[in-house]
Protein backbone atom coordinates (compact mmCIF):
# COMPACT_ATOMS: atom_id res chain seq x y z
CA UNK A 1 0.00 0.00 0.00
CA UNK A 2 1.31 3.45 -0.90
CA UNK A 3 2.17 5.92 1.79
CA UNK A 4 0.46 9.27 1.46
CA UNK A 5 2.49 12.28 0.45
CA UNK A 6 1.75 15.99 0.56
CA UNK A 7 3.33 17.97 -2.21
CA UNK A 8 5.23 21.13 -1.36
CA UNK A 9 5.69 24.20 -3.51
CA UNK A 10 7.61 23.81 -6.74
CA UNK A 11 11.32 24.61 -6.37
CA UNK A 12 11.62 25.84 -9.96
CA UNK A 13 8.80 28.35 -9.80
CA UNK A 14 9.95 31.21 -12.04
CA UNK A 15 8.56 33.99 -9.87
CA UNK A 16 10.12 37.40 -9.76
CA UNK A 17 11.51 38.56 -6.43
CA UNK A 18 8.56 40.94 -6.12
CA UNK A 19 6.01 38.16 -6.48
CA UNK A 20 7.92 35.90 -4.09
CA UNK A 21 7.23 38.32 -1.27
CA UNK A 22 3.54 37.67 -1.90
CA UNK A 23 3.27 34.04 -2.92
CA UNK A 24 1.49 33.23 -6.16
CA UNK A 25 -1.74 31.26 -5.69
CA UNK A 26 -1.57 27.54 -6.31
CA UNK A 27 -4.22 26.53 -8.82
CA UNK A 28 -5.16 22.95 -9.65
CA UNK A 29 -7.28 22.21 -12.71
CA UNK A 30 -9.00 18.82 -12.69
CA UNK A 31 -9.42 17.48 -16.21
CA UNK A 32 -7.44 18.09 -19.42
CA UNK A 33 -10.38 18.39 -21.79
CA UNK A 34 -11.30 21.57 -23.67
CA UNK A 35 -12.52 23.34 -20.53
CA UNK A 36 -9.51 22.44 -18.41
CA UNK A 37 -6.96 23.27 -21.08
CA UNK A 38 -8.69 26.57 -21.89
CA UNK A 39 -8.63 27.53 -18.22
CA UNK A 40 -4.98 26.56 -17.76
CA UNK A 41 -3.93 28.37 -20.94
CA UNK A 42 -5.70 31.58 -19.89
CA UNK A 43 -4.21 31.46 -16.39
CA UNK A 44 -0.66 30.90 -17.58
CA UNK A 45 -0.90 33.59 -20.24
CA UNK A 46 -2.12 36.04 -17.57
CA UNK A 47 0.95 35.50 -15.43
CA UNK A 48 -0.02 32.73 -13.00
CA UNK A 49 2.93 30.40 -12.55
CA UNK A 50 1.75 27.75 -10.09
CA UNK A 51 -0.80 25.90 -12.21
CA UNK A 52 -1.23 22.12 -12.26
CA UNK A 53 -3.58 20.12 -14.51
CA UNK A 54 -4.57 16.65 -13.31
CA UNK A 55 -5.94 14.25 -15.94
CA UNK A 56 -7.30 10.84 -14.96
CA UNK A 57 -6.74 9.17 -18.34
CA UNK A 58 -3.61 8.62 -20.41
CA UNK A 59 -4.41 11.37 -22.92
CA UNK A 60 -5.55 14.98 -23.14
CA UNK A 61 -8.72 16.01 -24.92
CA UNK A 62 -11.54 14.66 -22.76
CA UNK A 63 -14.56 14.11 -24.97
CA UNK A 64 -12.51 14.97 -28.04
CA UNK A 65 -11.03 11.74 -29.36
CA UNK A 66 -9.74 11.53 -32.91
CA UNK A 67 -8.64 8.09 -34.11
CA UNK A 68 -6.34 7.62 -37.09
CA UNK A 69 -7.12 4.60 -39.28
CA UNK A 70 -5.05 4.44 -42.42
CA UNK A 71 -5.07 7.90 -44.01
CA UNK A 72 -8.39 8.92 -42.44
CA UNK A 73 -9.24 10.48 -39.10
CA UNK A 74 -12.43 9.42 -37.34
CA UNK A 75 -14.04 11.28 -34.48
CA UNK A 76 -15.30 9.15 -31.60
CA UNK A 77 -16.27 12.30 -29.74
CA UNK A 78 -16.68 15.93 -30.79
CA UNK A 79 -16.98 16.20 -34.57
CA UNK A 80 -18.38 19.55 -35.65
CA UNK A 81 -17.66 23.18 -35.05
CA UNK A 82 -21.22 24.43 -34.68
CA UNK A 83 -21.42 27.92 -36.16
CA UNK A 84 -18.63 30.37 -36.91
CA UNK A 85 -19.53 33.93 -35.91
CA UNK A 86 -17.85 34.52 -32.56
CA UNK A 87 -17.19 30.82 -31.98
CA UNK A 88 -13.78 30.51 -30.26
CA UNK A 89 -13.26 26.98 -31.56
CA UNK A 90 -13.94 28.10 -35.14
CA UNK A 91 -11.49 30.96 -34.77
CA UNK A 92 -8.80 28.65 -33.38
CA UNK A 93 -9.28 26.35 -36.36
CA UNK A 94 -9.40 29.16 -38.88
CA UNK A 95 -6.37 30.98 -37.46
CA UNK A 96 -4.32 27.79 -37.58
CA UNK A 97 -5.32 26.77 -41.09
CA UNK A 98 -7.27 23.69 -40.05
CA UNK A 99 -10.23 24.51 -42.26
CA UNK A 100 -8.32 24.90 -45.50
CA UNK A 101 -9.42 21.48 -46.69
CA UNK A 102 -13.04 21.99 -45.67
CA UNK A 103 -15.31 22.30 -48.71
CA UNK A 104 -18.87 23.48 -48.99
CA UNK A 105 -19.98 19.87 -49.12
CA UNK A 106 -18.79 19.45 -45.54
CA UNK A 107 -21.00 22.21 -44.20
CA UNK A 108 -24.40 21.63 -42.75
CA UNK A 109 -27.59 22.80 -44.41
CA UNK A 110 -29.89 20.47 -42.56
CA UNK A 111 -30.50 18.80 -39.23
CA UNK A 112 -30.18 15.18 -40.37
CA UNK A 113 -26.71 14.78 -41.85
CA UNK A 114 -23.87 17.15 -41.11
CA UNK A 115 -21.34 15.33 -43.26
CA UNK A 116 -22.54 16.44 -46.68
CA UNK A 117 -25.14 18.71 -48.18
CA UNK A 118 -24.75 16.84 -51.46
CA UNK A 119 -27.18 14.04 -52.16
CA UNK A 120 -30.26 13.10 -50.17
CA UNK A 121 -31.20 11.15 -47.10
CA UNK A 122 -32.76 7.75 -47.83
CA UNK A 123 -35.62 7.03 -45.46
CA UNK A 124 -36.07 3.26 -45.53
CA UNK A 125 -38.67 1.13 -43.78
CA UNK A 126 -38.15 -2.19 -42.04
CA UNK A 127 -40.04 -3.75 -44.96
CA UNK A 128 -37.20 -2.83 -47.27
CA UNK A 129 -38.98 0.05 -49.01
CA UNK A 130 -37.75 3.58 -49.59
CA UNK A 131 -40.22 6.25 -48.57
CA UNK A 132 -40.89 8.52 -51.58
CA UNK A 133 -38.87 11.72 -51.58
CA UNK A 134 -41.93 13.96 -51.75
CA UNK A 135 -43.44 12.27 -48.67
CA UNK A 136 -40.16 12.78 -46.78
CA UNK A 137 -40.02 16.45 -47.77
CA UNK A 138 -43.63 17.06 -46.70
CA UNK A 139 -43.04 15.40 -43.36
CA UNK A 140 -39.73 17.17 -42.84
CA UNK A 141 -41.38 20.55 -43.40
CA UNK A 142 -44.10 19.70 -40.88
CA UNK A 143 -41.63 18.38 -38.30
CA UNK A 144 -39.38 21.43 -38.61
CA UNK A 145 -42.39 23.71 -38.22
CA UNK A 146 -43.32 21.97 -34.96
CA UNK A 147 -39.67 21.95 -33.88
CA UNK A 148 -39.67 25.73 -34.23
CA UNK A 149 -42.74 25.85 -31.99
CA UNK A 150 -40.78 24.05 -29.25
CA UNK A 151 -38.32 26.95 -29.21
CA UNK A 152 -41.02 29.53 -28.56
CA UNK A 153 -41.93 28.39 -25.06
CA UNK A 154 -38.67 29.76 -23.71
CA UNK A 155 -37.95 32.45 -26.27
CA UNK A 156 -41.41 34.01 -26.11
CA UNK A 157 -42.38 32.96 -22.61
CA UNK A 158 -45.32 30.87 -23.81
CA UNK A 159 -47.03 28.86 -21.06
CA UNK A 160 -46.70 25.08 -21.22
CA UNK A 161 -49.97 23.18 -21.00
CA UNK A 162 -50.38 20.14 -18.79
CA UNK A 163 -50.92 17.76 -21.72
CA UNK A 164 -47.35 18.22 -22.90
CA UNK A 165 -45.94 17.25 -19.47
CA UNK A 166 -43.34 19.98 -20.20
CA UNK A 167 -41.67 17.47 -22.53
CA UNK A 168 -40.28 18.19 -26.00
CA UNK A 169 -40.99 14.62 -27.06
CA UNK A 170 -44.56 14.48 -25.78
CA UNK A 171 -45.40 17.89 -27.28
CA UNK A 172 -43.79 17.16 -30.66
CA UNK A 173 -45.32 13.71 -31.02
CA UNK A 174 -48.77 14.96 -30.09
CA UNK A 175 -48.81 18.01 -32.38
CA UNK A 176 -47.26 16.24 -35.39
CA UNK A 177 -49.62 13.27 -35.03
CA UNK A 178 -52.69 15.48 -34.91
CA UNK A 179 -51.61 17.37 -38.01
CA UNK A 180 -50.73 14.20 -39.94
CA UNK A 181 -54.04 12.55 -39.12
CA UNK A 182 -55.97 15.72 -40.01
CA UNK A 183 -54.39 16.11 -43.47
CA UNK A 184 -57.21 15.51 -46.00
CA UNK A 185 -54.83 15.09 -48.95
CA UNK A 186 -52.91 12.04 -47.70
CA UNK A 187 -53.95 8.44 -48.10
CA UNK A 188 -54.07 6.22 -45.04
CA UNK A 189 -50.88 4.48 -46.22
CA UNK A 190 -49.01 7.77 -46.47
CA UNK A 191 -50.33 8.89 -43.10
CA UNK A 192 -49.05 5.70 -41.54
CA UNK A 193 -45.58 6.25 -43.02
CA UNK A 194 -45.51 9.79 -41.68
CA UNK A 195 -46.63 8.65 -38.25
CA UNK A 196 -43.79 6.13 -38.20
CA UNK A 197 -41.35 8.84 -39.24
CA UNK A 198 -42.16 10.82 -36.08
CA UNK A 199 -40.34 8.30 -33.92
CA UNK A 200 -37.37 8.18 -36.28
CA UNK A 201 -36.98 11.96 -36.22
CA UNK A 202 -37.26 11.96 -32.43
CA UNK A 203 -34.50 9.34 -32.26
CA UNK A 204 -32.28 11.64 -34.33
CA UNK A 205 -33.20 14.50 -32.01
CA UNK A 206 -32.35 12.37 -28.97
CA UNK A 207 -28.91 11.62 -30.41
CA UNK A 208 -28.36 15.33 -31.00
CA UNK A 209 -29.50 16.15 -27.45
CA UNK A 210 -27.72 13.16 -25.90
CA UNK A 211 -30.88 12.20 -24.05
CA UNK A 212 -32.41 8.75 -23.68
CA UNK A 213 -35.60 10.14 -25.19
CA UNK A 214 -36.86 13.59 -26.14
CA UNK A 215 -39.61 12.88 -23.62
CA UNK A 216 -36.99 13.69 -20.97
CA UNK A 217 -36.00 17.08 -22.44
CA UNK A 218 -37.68 20.15 -20.92
CA UNK A 219 -40.06 21.93 -23.29
CA UNK A 220 -40.06 25.19 -21.33
CA UNK A 221 -36.24 25.39 -21.41
CA UNK A 222 -35.47 23.88 -24.82
CA UNK A 223 -35.27 27.24 -26.56
CA UNK A 224 -32.58 28.65 -24.28
CA UNK A 225 -29.85 26.67 -26.01
CA UNK A 226 -28.40 29.14 -28.48
CA UNK A 227 -27.13 28.34 -31.94
CA UNK A 228 -24.15 30.36 -33.13
CA UNK A 229 -24.79 31.74 -36.65
CA UNK A 230 -22.81 30.35 -39.55
CA UNK A 231 -22.09 27.01 -41.14
CA UNK A 232 -21.06 23.85 -39.33
CA UNK A 233 -17.52 22.70 -40.03
CA UNK A 234 -15.46 19.59 -39.57
CA UNK A 235 -11.69 19.49 -39.18
CA UNK A 236 -10.35 17.02 -41.78
CA UNK A 237 -7.11 16.39 -39.86
CA UNK A 238 -8.99 15.74 -36.62
CA UNK A 239 -10.71 17.73 -33.87
CA UNK A 240 -7.80 16.74 -31.64
CA UNK A 241 -5.84 19.50 -33.38
CA UNK A 242 -7.89 22.04 -31.41
CA UNK A 243 -6.81 20.27 -28.22
CA UNK A 244 -3.18 20.34 -29.32
CA UNK A 245 -3.38 24.07 -30.10
CA UNK A 246 -4.74 24.80 -26.62
CA UNK A 247 -2.03 22.62 -25.02
CA UNK A 248 0.77 24.08 -27.14
CA UNK A 249 1.42 26.99 -24.77
CA UNK A 250 1.09 24.87 -21.63
CA UNK A 251 4.42 23.44 -20.40
CA UNK A 252 4.40 19.65 -20.38
CA UNK A 253 5.33 19.64 -16.70
CA UNK A 254 2.01 21.36 -15.89
CA UNK A 255 -0.15 18.44 -17.11
CA UNK A 256 -0.05 15.18 -15.16
CA UNK A 257 -1.62 12.23 -16.97
CA UNK A 258 -2.96 9.07 -15.27
CA UNK A 259 -3.64 11.16 -12.18
CA UNK A 260 -7.23 10.49 -11.11
CA UNK A 261 -8.59 12.50 -8.21
CA UNK A 262 -10.22 10.75 -5.27
CA UNK A 263 -11.46 13.69 -3.18
CA UNK A 264 -11.32 17.48 -3.04
CA UNK A 265 -10.99 18.63 0.59
CA UNK A 266 -12.15 22.23 0.52
CA UNK A 267 -12.94 25.02 2.98
CA UNK A 268 -9.87 24.11 5.02
CA UNK A 269 -11.51 20.84 6.01
CA UNK A 270 -8.21 19.01 6.24
CA UNK A 271 -8.70 15.44 7.40
CA UNK A 272 -6.88 13.93 10.36
CA UNK A 273 -4.83 11.81 7.99
CA UNK A 274 -3.59 14.89 6.14
CA UNK A 275 -2.78 16.62 9.43
CA UNK A 276 -0.92 13.53 10.62
CA UNK A 277 1.15 13.37 7.48
CA UNK A 278 1.78 17.11 7.61
CA UNK A 279 2.97 16.89 11.23
CA UNK A 280 5.50 14.21 10.28
CA UNK A 281 6.63 15.73 7.02
CA UNK A 282 9.55 17.96 7.89
CA UNK A 283 9.96 18.96 4.25
CA UNK A 284 6.46 20.41 4.05
CA UNK A 285 6.44 24.23 4.11
CA UNK A 286 4.48 25.60 7.05
CA UNK A 287 2.17 27.57 4.70
CA UNK A 288 0.94 24.33 3.10
CA UNK A 289 -0.65 23.25 6.36
CA UNK A 290 -3.11 26.11 6.10
CA UNK A 291 -4.08 25.55 2.49
CA UNK A 292 -7.68 26.24 1.55
CA UNK A 293 -7.94 23.07 -0.47
CA UNK A 294 -6.18 19.72 -0.64
CA UNK A 295 -6.68 17.56 -3.73
CA UNK A 296 -6.43 13.92 -2.76
CA UNK A 297 -5.35 11.74 -5.69
CA UNK A 298 -6.00 8.04 -6.16
CA UNK A 299 -2.24 7.39 -5.83
CA UNK A 300 -2.49 8.81 -2.30
CA UNK A 301 -0.76 12.10 -3.02
CA UNK A 302 -2.30 15.20 -1.47
CA UNK A 303 -1.80 18.39 -3.48
CA UNK A 304 -2.30 21.70 -1.63
CA UNK A 305 -4.08 24.45 -3.51
CA UNK A 306 -5.64 27.85 -3.07
CA UNK A 307 -8.09 27.25 -5.90
CA UNK A 308 -9.33 24.19 -7.78
CA UNK A 309 -11.14 24.34 -11.10
CA UNK A 310 -13.29 21.21 -11.52
CA UNK A 311 -14.02 20.36 -15.16
CA UNK A 312 -15.28 16.78 -14.83
CA UNK A 313 -18.43 15.86 -16.74
CA UNK A 314 -21.93 16.12 -15.32
CA UNK A 315 -22.06 12.33 -15.53
CA UNK A 316 -19.09 12.02 -13.18
CA UNK A 317 -20.60 14.59 -10.81
CA UNK A 318 -23.87 12.64 -10.72
CA UNK A 319 -22.04 9.43 -9.87
CA UNK A 320 -19.36 10.73 -7.52
CA UNK A 321 -20.33 14.07 -6.01
CA UNK A 322 -20.90 12.58 -2.55
CA UNK A 323 -17.39 11.14 -2.32
CA UNK A 324 -15.58 13.64 -4.56
CA UNK A 325 -16.06 16.62 -2.24
CA UNK A 326 -15.34 16.99 1.48
CA UNK A 327 -17.29 18.57 2.99
CA UNK A 328 -20.22 17.59 0.79
CA UNK A 329 -21.53 20.04 -1.75
CA UNK A 330 -24.27 22.47 -0.69
CA UNK A 331 -27.75 21.10 -1.22
CA UNK A 332 -28.49 23.71 -3.89
CA UNK A 333 -25.61 22.47 -6.04
CA UNK A 334 -26.47 18.81 -5.43
CA UNK A 335 -30.03 19.48 -6.59
CA UNK A 336 -28.73 21.16 -9.74
CA UNK A 337 -26.51 18.15 -10.49
CA UNK A 338 -29.43 15.78 -10.00
CA UNK A 339 -31.92 17.85 -12.01
CA UNK A 340 -29.81 18.48 -15.11
CA UNK A 341 -29.60 15.69 -17.66
CA UNK A 342 -26.78 13.83 -19.37
CA UNK A 343 -26.91 10.61 -21.33
CA UNK A 344 -24.96 8.76 -23.98
CA UNK A 345 -24.71 9.29 -27.71
CA UNK A 346 -22.46 6.76 -29.42
CA UNK A 347 -21.12 6.38 -32.93
CA UNK A 348 -20.65 3.15 -34.84
CA UNK A 349 -18.29 3.39 -37.82
CA UNK A 350 -18.55 0.61 -40.40
CA UNK A 351 -15.97 0.37 -43.19
CA UNK A 352 -16.88 -1.58 -46.34
CA UNK A 353 -14.77 -2.77 -49.26
CA UNK A 354 -17.21 -1.19 -51.70
CA UNK A 355 -20.27 1.02 -51.23
CA UNK A 356 -23.64 -0.71 -51.48
CA UNK A 357 -25.40 2.67 -51.36
CA UNK A 358 -25.94 4.92 -54.37
CA UNK A 359 -23.73 7.94 -55.01
CA UNK A 360 -26.61 10.35 -54.24
CA UNK A 361 -27.29 8.81 -50.81
CA UNK A 362 -25.82 10.84 -47.93
CA UNK A 363 -27.53 8.94 -45.11
CA UNK A 364 -29.72 5.94 -44.38
CA UNK A 365 -32.57 6.64 -41.96
CA UNK A 366 -34.32 3.69 -40.29
CA UNK A 367 -38.11 3.99 -40.09
CA UNK A 368 -39.89 1.18 -38.22
CA UNK A 369 -43.45 1.03 -39.53
CA UNK A 370 -44.67 -0.77 -36.40
CA UNK A 371 -43.79 2.33 -34.35
CA UNK A 372 -46.45 4.55 -35.95
CA UNK A 373 -48.48 4.65 -32.74
CA UNK A 374 -45.67 4.05 -30.25
CA UNK A 375 -45.31 6.30 -27.23
CA UNK A 376 -42.07 5.05 -25.72
CA UNK A 377 -38.61 4.88 -27.23
CA UNK A 378 -37.35 2.33 -24.75
CA UNK A 379 -36.69 -1.18 -25.97
CA UNK A 380 -36.08 -4.58 -24.36
CA UNK A 381 -32.38 -5.32 -24.02
CA UNK A 382 -32.35 -7.78 -26.91
CA UNK A 383 -33.85 -5.14 -29.23
CA UNK A 384 -31.26 -2.44 -28.46
CA UNK A 385 -30.52 -2.06 -32.19
CA UNK A 386 -33.95 -0.48 -32.80
CA UNK A 387 -32.58 2.69 -31.20
CA UNK A 388 -30.03 3.11 -34.02
CA UNK A 389 -31.62 6.01 -35.86
CA UNK A 390 -29.42 6.26 -38.93
CA UNK A 391 -26.12 5.77 -40.71
CA UNK A 392 -24.48 8.80 -42.32
CA UNK A 393 -22.24 8.38 -45.35
CA UNK A 394 -18.82 9.86 -44.61
CA UNK A 395 -17.87 12.24 -47.38
CA UNK A 396 -15.72 12.44 -49.42
CA UNK A 397 -14.82 8.76 -49.99
CA UNK A 398 -11.39 9.81 -51.22
CA UNK A 399 -10.63 10.82 -47.64
CA UNK A 400 -12.57 8.30 -45.57
CA UNK A 401 -13.00 5.29 -47.80
CA UNK A 402 -16.43 3.64 -47.90
CA UNK A 403 -17.56 4.30 -44.35
CA UNK A 404 -20.93 4.66 -42.64
CA UNK A 405 -21.34 6.40 -39.28
CA UNK A 406 -24.21 5.07 -37.17
CA UNK A 407 -25.90 6.83 -34.27
CA UNK A 408 -27.42 5.37 -31.12
CA UNK A 409 -28.28 6.99 -27.80
CA UNK A 410 -29.71 6.41 -24.35
CA UNK A 411 -29.89 3.17 -22.42
CA UNK A 412 -29.67 1.19 -25.65
CA UNK A 413 -26.27 2.77 -26.33
CA UNK A 414 -25.07 1.40 -22.99
CA UNK A 415 -26.28 -2.06 -24.01
CA UNK A 416 -24.45 -1.72 -27.32
CA UNK A 417 -21.26 -0.79 -25.46
CA UNK A 418 -21.41 -4.12 -23.60
CA UNK A 419 -21.53 -6.14 -26.84
CA UNK A 420 -18.36 -7.17 -28.62
CA UNK A 421 -17.41 -5.81 -32.04
CA UNK A 422 -18.48 -8.96 -33.86
CA UNK A 423 -22.03 -8.85 -32.50
CA UNK A 424 -22.42 -5.12 -33.21
CA UNK A 425 -21.06 -5.47 -36.75
CA UNK A 426 -23.31 -8.45 -37.46
CA UNK A 427 -26.39 -6.75 -35.98
CA UNK A 428 -25.81 -3.55 -37.99
CA UNK A 429 -25.29 -5.56 -41.19
CA UNK A 430 -28.57 -7.39 -40.67
CA UNK A 431 -30.34 -4.06 -40.14
CA UNK A 432 -28.88 -2.63 -43.33
CA UNK A 433 -29.91 -5.74 -45.28
CA UNK A 434 -33.42 -5.58 -43.84
CA UNK A 435 -34.00 -1.88 -44.54
CA UNK A 436 -32.37 -1.75 -47.98
CA UNK A 437 -34.00 -5.00 -49.06
CA UNK A 438 -30.56 -6.17 -50.19
CA UNK A 439 -29.68 -9.53 -48.57
CA UNK A 440 -26.23 -9.54 -50.19
CA UNK A 441 -24.70 -6.65 -48.25
CA UNK A 442 -21.40 -8.01 -46.91
CA UNK A 443 -20.24 -7.58 -43.36
CA UNK A 444 -17.98 -4.57 -42.87
CA UNK A 445 -14.25 -5.08 -43.09
CA UNK A 446 -13.73 -3.00 -39.96
CA UNK A 447 -15.74 -1.51 -37.09
CA UNK A 448 -14.91 1.35 -34.75
CA UNK A 449 -17.23 2.66 -32.04
CA UNK A 450 -17.38 4.90 -29.00
CA UNK A 451 -18.28 3.99 -25.44
CA UNK A 452 -18.83 7.24 -23.58
CA UNK A 453 -21.53 5.92 -21.26
CA UNK A 454 -19.59 3.08 -19.65
CA UNK A 455 -16.31 5.00 -19.43
CA UNK A 456 -15.98 5.85 -15.70
CA UNK A 457 -14.15 9.08 -16.50
CA UNK A 458 -17.06 10.50 -18.53
CA UNK A 459 -20.30 8.57 -17.86
CA UNK A 460 -22.10 10.19 -20.76
CA UNK A 461 -21.59 12.32 -23.85
CA UNK A 462 -22.95 15.78 -23.02
CA UNK A 463 -25.67 17.53 -21.07
CA UNK A 464 -29.22 18.75 -21.68
CA UNK A 465 -31.96 20.49 -19.70
CA UNK A 466 -34.01 17.64 -18.32
CA UNK A 467 -37.70 18.00 -17.49
CA UNK A 468 -37.78 19.69 -14.09
CA UNK A 469 -34.51 21.57 -14.63
CA UNK A 470 -33.80 25.04 -15.99
CA UNK A 471 -31.02 27.39 -16.95
CA UNK A 472 -30.96 28.49 -13.32
CA UNK A 473 -29.67 25.03 -12.43
CA UNK A 474 -26.82 25.48 -14.90
CA UNK A 475 -25.95 28.73 -13.12
CA UNK A 476 -26.04 26.97 -9.75
CA UNK A 477 -23.76 24.24 -11.07
CA UNK A 478 -21.28 26.87 -12.26
CA UNK A 479 -21.30 28.90 -9.01
CA UNK A 480 -17.94 28.78 -7.16
CA UNK A 481 -17.61 27.52 -3.59
CA UNK A 482 -17.90 28.53 -0.84
CA UNK A 483 -21.12 30.50 -1.25
CA UNK A 484 -20.83 32.52 1.97
CA UNK A 485 -18.84 35.69 1.53
CA UNK A 486 -16.88 36.29 4.71
CA UNK A 487 -13.56 37.88 5.51
CA UNK A 488 -12.72 34.69 7.39
CA UNK A 489 -13.57 32.41 4.45
CA UNK A 490 -11.23 32.48 1.44
CA UNK A 491 -13.37 32.95 -1.70
CA UNK A 492 -13.54 30.84 -4.84
CA UNK A 493 -11.81 27.78 -3.44
CA UNK A 494 -13.62 25.44 -5.85
CA UNK A 495 -14.70 26.62 -9.29
CA UNK A 496 -16.73 24.65 -11.84
CA UNK A 497 -16.24 24.50 -15.58
CA UNK A 498 -17.24 22.30 -18.53
CA UNK A 499 -19.95 22.31 -21.18
CA UNK A 500 -22.68 21.54 -18.64
CA UNK A 501 -21.91 24.81 -16.82
CA UNK A 502 -22.63 27.08 -19.81
CA UNK A 503 -26.23 28.22 -19.81
CA UNK A 504 -26.50 29.06 -23.52
CA UNK A 505 -23.97 26.71 -25.10
CA UNK A 506 -24.21 23.51 -23.03
CA UNK A 507 -23.40 20.32 -24.97
CA UNK A 508 -20.93 22.09 -27.29
CA UNK A 509 -17.17 22.37 -27.63
CA UNK A 510 -17.36 26.16 -27.69
CA UNK A 511 -19.39 26.03 -24.48
CA UNK A 512 -16.60 24.00 -22.87
CA UNK A 513 -13.89 26.40 -24.05
CA UNK A 514 -15.82 29.50 -22.97
CA UNK A 515 -16.55 27.98 -19.55
CA UNK A 516 -12.85 27.34 -18.96
CA UNK A 517 -12.03 30.91 -19.93
CA UNK A 518 -14.84 32.15 -17.66
CA UNK A 519 -13.43 30.49 -14.55
CA UNK A 520 -9.91 31.62 -15.35
CA UNK A 521 -11.24 35.17 -15.69
CA UNK A 522 -12.67 35.00 -12.15
CA UNK A 523 -9.21 34.28 -10.74
CA UNK A 524 -7.46 36.75 -13.03
CA UNK A 525 -9.76 39.50 -11.76
CA UNK A 526 -9.25 38.38 -8.16
CA UNK A 527 -5.46 38.59 -8.44
CA UNK A 528 -5.14 41.49 -10.88
CA UNK A 529 -2.94 43.50 -8.48
CA UNK A 530 -0.59 40.55 -7.98
CA UNK A 531 -0.33 39.86 -11.71
CA UNK A 532 0.51 43.44 -12.73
Amino acid sequence: MQSCEISGDSTDDPLSSGLRRKRQPRIVVIGAGLAGLSAAKALLESGFTDVTVLEATDRIGGRVQSVQLGHATFELGATWIHGSHGNPVYHLAEDNGLLEETTDSERSVGRISLYSKNGVAYHLTNNGQRIPKDVVEEFSDLYNEVYNLTQEFFQRGKPVNAESQNSVGVFTRDVVRKRVKADPDDTEAVKRLKLAMIQQYLKVESCESSSHSMDEVSLSEFGEWTEIPGAHHIIPCGFIKIVEILARSIPKSVIQLRKPVKCIHWNQSVSKEIERVADHNSDLPEENKGSNVFVECEDCEFIPADHVIVTVSLGVLKKRHESLFHPRLPEEKVMAIEKLGINTTDKIFLEFEEPFWSSECNSIQFVWEDEAESESLTYPEELWYKKICSFDVLYPPERYGHVLSGWICGEEALIMEKCDDEIVAETCTEMLRKFTGNPNIPKPRRILRSSWGSNPHFRGSYSYTQVGSSGADVEKLAKPLPYAESSKTPPMQVLFSGEATHRKYYSTTHGAVLSGQREAARLIEMYQDLLQ
